[in-house]
């Protein structure tokens, strides 16, 4: 792709809201699940989701071909009409721009925004990443700090300078714990959309200390939904009250190690998902967690009854 040059004036922020991150789903025998995946993308539309955030770190982007990662983005965007976030999966250069332009070719107009994550501890190195990548795609950014998937620790004070520099930073994901305090100092210093991830868990808090809503993924996505706009116009009570009966199995379901295999198991009992399947070196859901699952969703259907 032809060099597009750097934006100098800020691109508006991502829209406030719901964000799901799609989980790929696939066939007992491991291939990608096309009806399964337009079912879940159809019911992100139906609850209210802003937008869906794709082949990210619960996408099992890492484990999908080049070819296949395009497949999972045509069918997301042949069955939804929501905006698009694909998540690239590089750290280095090169490779990420080969993974944006991929998308771009796709999905067309309906990417919003890329989502990179930070790739170094330096500032300096991470402006020069997402200006390389920016002057070669033209794409808004969002700006992830997931250190458990990355293996890369950033500061907050390092995040700001990086948002500072790069106008076409459309929004910051914050993932490193503890995430209230990062987003509170994040939404003081810059104007840009951040939000939240890692199942919903800190959903209260990130919101009272300023987030746009979540990023994020969670077998029920009609709670988070529920939950943000609520807290969007400007009842925190009835947030909470949205909230607080699905928290048990937010918590059930963030388990380190089995999340995965969780949420999918979860999708397939809601009927989402025909199989639960995950690809390594994700570990397949454990059998062990099979009544407990249950009671989770006896507890949620007796809450729907009360």
């Amino acid at each position: 792709m032809t060099q597009q040059g750097i934006s100098e004036q800020r691109v508006d922020p991502l829209a406030r809201g719901v964000w799901g991150v799609v989980a790929t789903p696939f066939t007992d025998a491991g291939e990608i699940d096309e009806a399964s995946l337009a079912r879940l993308v159809q019911f992100y539309e139906s609850v209210g989701a802003a937008g869906l955030t794709v082949l990210g770190v619960f996408g099992e982007a890492a484990a999908l071909t080049a070819a296949e990662r395009m497949q999972v983005l045509g069918v997301v965007a042949e069955h939804s009409r929501l905006p698009i976030v694909a998540g690239i999966t590089s750290l280095a250069t090169a490779p990420a721009i080969s993974e944006i332009e991929n998308a771009q070719a796709t999905v067309g107009d309906r990417l919003q925004a890329v989502m990179v994550q930070a790739n170094s501890g330096s500032s300096a190195v991470v402006i020069e990443h997402l200006r390389r990548i920016h002057a070669a795609t033209g794409a808004a950014v969002v700006l992830q700090d997931y250190p458990k998937s990355s293996g890369i620790s950033i500061s907050t004070d390092s995040l700001i300078a990086v948002v500072e520099a790069s106008p076409f930073v459309s929004a910051v994901k914050a993932e490193a714990p503890p995430t209230a305090v990062a987003i509170a100092r994040i939404t003081a210093s810059v104007e840009v959309s951040v939000f939240g991830g890692l199942g919903g868990q800190g959903l209260l808090d990130e919101l009272a200390a300023g987030s746009a809503g979540a990023m994020t993924g969670f077998s029920f996505p009609e709670a988070l939904v529920s939950c943000v706009s609520a807290w969007l116009a400007g009842d925190a009570e009835a947030a909470r009250a949205e909230l607080v009966p699905y928290l048990p199995l937010i918590n059930f379901e963030q388990q380190p190690g089995i999340a995965l295999a969780l949420r999918k198991e979860l999708f397939r009992r809601r009927g989402l998902f025909t199989s639960a399947a995950v690809r390594a070196p994700a570990v397949k859901f454990p059998n062990e967690l099979d009544e407990i699952a249950a009671d989770h969703l006896v507890e949620l259907d007796a809450q729907e009854v009360r």
